[in-house]
């Protein structure tokens, strides 16, 4: 059974599982990195819903959009659609710190990615769009 979310050009495959066709395409460090940006997301929230936006882009949402998670050559970006009016303690955000809406955390192959940090931002994220 499909979860809901946006399938267009997917071939009518669910965006949990086209999720996991790009994880596995990847076949890297990328791969794994998205894969643990998705673990932890669904950790902070068991509610949230997986989508597949803008022909390849995972999205994650409850009560909006939460964060996005694109894949480059050399980085993993996880993209908070209301980043810039979220609490960063942990000081994650890394990119995209100039505009007024959306922050993003640049992953590298190297770079371990705070667990507990991450979840609190998305816990965040989701407190501020049931707020609204």
């Amino acid at each position: 059974m499909a979860k809901s979310g946006s399938t267009n050009d997917t071939g009518g495959l669910a965006p949990s599982d086209l999720i996991d066709q790009r994880i596995e395409e990847l076949g890297d460090w990328r791969g794994e990195k998205l894969a643990r940006i998705r673990e932890l997301v669904k950790q902070a929230d068991p509610e949230i819903v997986e989508e597949w936006k803008w022909r390849g882009v995972p999205t994650w949402s409850h009560a909006g959009m939460i964060c996005t998670g694109e894949t480059y050559k050399q980085v993993v970006k996880a993209t908070f659609a209301k980043g810039a009016s979220l609490d960063d303690p942990s000081e994650m955000f890394n990119s995209s710190l100039e505009g007024n809406t959306r922050r993003a955390i640049d992953f590298h192959e190297d770079d371990e990615i705070d667990g507990d940090a991450f979840i609190a931002l998305v816990r965040a994220a989701v407190d501020l769009n049931l707020s609204k």
